[in-house]
């Protein structure tokens, strides 16, 4: 509802908080997701890391792939269409700005590929719950497949967590460790590019959310001071789906254009149904 609220304001009144950009909603975010590890156990999470460990990487290079080729067929430029196949393969928005900036892109090429993530995620966000309930899909099996198949933090947590509280646990933590290709990507992103390295951005909030999820499980008498982080959390969570939301408007979705969006929708429906049957399958 939050999300869907942002979406309508974008229609009628444009961005209603210009001054809190994109590195605002990201800390905001960041911030929420590290909250969510104080309700969750650490000992749990490692497990749930580690059965998607194998599926992570496996769907990174099938995505790039599919992307790859999908962009060749559309005729996408060629760092547009990487863009795009890094942002659907890891974290959408976050890997986008990190590879863009190993690449040497363009900022038409980056606004292309974050609006074509940004409208798959908000899809992605009202359409996995109602399909994992249709395939009656059990809780472990929803939240390994919102990780994998969904691309930004923000959508992945928020299906997850509409799914039910396993399903947020195991998608969470997968999501957090899918999270840290975004270094070896970009690595490899500048040696195909042939681009010198100048800087990259380690996603340190994943460290903090470990660290949460150690002072829950193994300090319980720290419990009355950190018993309202997680409602404080998904308060934050709440907030940022509002702010993406009032993000989309059809001025955006206009500015993408039909290649890059056909290119980034055939990748992410590939790799979600590849991914699907799979988790349908071993999971």
């Amino acid at each position: 509802m939050s999300l869907l609220i942002g979406l309508i304001v974008a229609q009628f009144i444009g961005q209603p908080f210009p001054f809190l950009n994109s590195k605002v909603t990201s800390l905001l975010l960041k911030a929420s997701v590290v909250g969510l590890g104080f309700g969750i156990n650490f000992s749990s999470a490692v497990h749930a890391c580690s059965d998607g460990l194998l599926f992570t990487f496996f769907s990174i290079v099938i995505t790039l792939m599919i992307g790859g080729i999908a962009g060749k067929l559309f005729m996408v430029d060629k760092k547009t269409s990487f863009l795009i196949s890094a942002g659907i393969a890891i974290c959408g928005g976050s890997a986008i700005a990190a590879v863009a900036t190993v690449i040497d892109a363009e900022e038409k090429q980056v606004s292309v590929a974050l609006g074509t993530v940004f409208i798959l995620n908000l899809v992605a966000l009202f359409l996995f719950p109602e399909v994992g309930k249709w395939l009656q899909m059990t809780q472990h099996q929803f939240g390994l497949w919102a990780a994998i198949a969904i691309h930004d933090t923000s959508s992945v947590v928020g299906a997850a967590g509409k799914y039910g509280q396993e399903a947020l646990l195991v998608a969470t933590t997968v999501k957090l460790a899918r999270t840290l290709w975004i270094i070896p990507v970009t690595i490899i992103s500048s040696m195909m590019f042939k681009q010198k390295i100048h800087n990259i951005k380690a996603p340190w909030f994943i460290a903090l959310f470990v660290a949460a999820t150690i002072v829950h499980t193994y300090l319980p008498q720290l419990e009355p001071f950190t018993t309202n982080i997680v409602p404080a959390a998904k308060i934050g969570l709440t907030v940022t789906l509002f702010l993406i939301g009032t993000g989309l408007s059809l001025k955006v979705v206009k500015s993408v254009g039909w290649p890059p969006l056909v290119q980034g929708i055939i990748t992410w429906l590939a790799i979600s149904l590849i991914t699907l049957l799979i988790v349908l399958g071993v999971a």
